[in-house]
């Protein structure tokens, strides 16, 4: 009986136990990468994107920028009727599962070169100095300020801003100015947004566009200082 054990238990069968294991998580990985396709269709293959394109990249993002998203399409903070169709029926657990799968992609970005842009060079240098300084006097906080020195977000929540498409940025500089997407309170890129000026809201845009992304493109894991002001959205 002892010797029966024993061989029943042997280190190869100890192996064969932890490969079997191993490959059950893989199928269950893989399975999970089936049922996210459907994101994929627009978000690009793995959820990555070129800042050439429209849709935004989504792999490598915060979990928790993408978790709050998913809940502004389902509970009307954000307007965009594919996403909402998608999602108005899933639980908050399975849109955190979404978030945690494609925040755990760690890919290089397709392309990291900067974005040629028709932008004058005027337009270009309002836009740096919007991202890089702000403007105090009418209360604009710099990019930088909460979205990270590098511009490539900070966890657990804020999002990169670099490697984005420029046509994306300035339709939601435009969504939240009229309302169209939104944030728990305090919305601060709702206050933001609407103090910006047509002109300045093409200038940020096509500046944050022109950059290239970083050689480290992982979010910062926090802030050098306290944010700027209180944003429900950071959280």
């Amino acid at each position: 009986m002892y010797l029966a054990l024993r061989t029943i238990f042997s280190p190869w069968m100890a192996i064969f136990i932890l490969t079997l294991l191993a490959h059950t998580k893989v199928q269950a990985q893989d399975t999970m990468a089936k049922r996210m396709q459907a994101c994929t269709t627009c978000h690009g293959a793995q959820g990555i994107t070129s800042n050439q394109a429209y849709f935004p990249r989504i792999a490598g993002k915060p979990a928790g920028y993408l978790f709050n998203q998913l809940q502004n399409f389902k509970e009307g903070r954000r307007h965009y009727g594919l996403m909402v169709g998608m999602v108005e029926h899933l639980s908050d657990a399975y849109l955190f599962d979404m978030a945690q799968y494609f925040a755990g992609l760690d890919l290089p970005y397709q392309n990291p070169a900067a974005l040629k842009t028709p932008a004058s060079d005027a337009s270009l240098q309002l836009g740096k100095t919007l991202s890089l300084q702000g403007d105090k006097s009418r209360s604009i906080p710099a990019c930088t300020s909460c979205h990270g020195v590098a511009l490539m977000g900070v966890q657990p929540a804020i999002p990169a801003l670099l490697g984005l498409p420029r046509d994306y940025l300035a339709a939601q500089l435009g969504a939240w100015q009229t309302g169209l997407r939104r944030a728990h309170a305090p919305d601060c890129m709702g206050r933001i947004a609407k103090v910006l000026q047509p002109s300045e809201v093409d200038a940020v845009a096509n500046w944050l566009a022109s950059q290239p992304v970083p050689a480290v493109t992982k979010a910062a894991a926090s802030l050098p200082e306290p944010l700027a002001e209180k944003c429900g959205g950071a959280k």
